[in-house]
């Protein structure tokens, strides 16, 4: 759609008056297989929307349903919780030399184990699944003396497009990749005697 550049382009629909059914909700639309090749390039733009193609989205959006097509997902809807995410810290206590955990002599920490910030580290928790239990799951098992500190936990969105979106597409059979690399090595092997004569 943008001249002289390769970047992808996302349209966003924003409205703060979304019918009741599109409520609390977010519908992404694939448009990337829908488009033409023009007739004269424009920079380095070789593609564009016919009509056809701007009909068919505009009746995906408003249609509002989930929709494949050559068995590809092209429509997809979710709730608008399957995007946010919780950002937490996860602390590990501060050690001395001879390994033993150090306690804080100041402030609100004071008596309590002291963070180390070299081991300090964030995850990110989906909005749908409790924080405690994602902790207990994912944390835990790996750094036992490991704590979350609440107040610095953070709520985020991300659309991770290509995700939602991605078939996956198993690789050549492994017998036709090894014909090829011999294939091509032996004609490799052909030019370089070809050299020495």
């Amino acid at each position: 759609m943008f001249y002289n550049t390769g970047i992808s382009t996302y349209v966003w629909i924003v409205s703060n008056r979304k019918p009741a059914r599109r409520k609390g909700k977010v519908q992404l639309i694939d448009a990337s297989g829908f488009w033409q090749k023009m007739r004269k390039s424009l920079g380095s733009k070789r593609k564009e929307l016919s009509d056809a193609h701007i009909e068919e989205i505009t009746r995906l959006f408003g249609e509002f349903v989930e929709a494949e097509k050559d068995g590809k997902p092209i429509s997809r809807i979710f709730d608008n919780a399957a995007f946010g995410y919780r950002t937490i810290t996860v602390e590990r206590p501060e050690r001395d030399e001879a390994g033993k955990v150090v306690l804080a002599t100041k402030g609100k920490l004071k008596g309590k184990h002291s963070p180390d910030s070299k081991l300090r580290d964030t995850e990110n928790v989906p909005l749908d699944e409790d924080v405690e239990v994602y902790f207990r799951r994912e944390v835990l098992p790996h750094v036992p003396d490991a704590w979350i500190d609440h107040e610095k936990t953070k709520v985020g969105y991300e659309i991770p497009f290509n995700r939602h979106f991605y078939v996956f597409q198993p690789p050549r059979p492994l017998a036709e990749i090894d014909a090829e690399l011999k294939h091509t090595t032996d004609r490799i092997k052909t030019m370089i005697e070809g050299l020495s004569v």
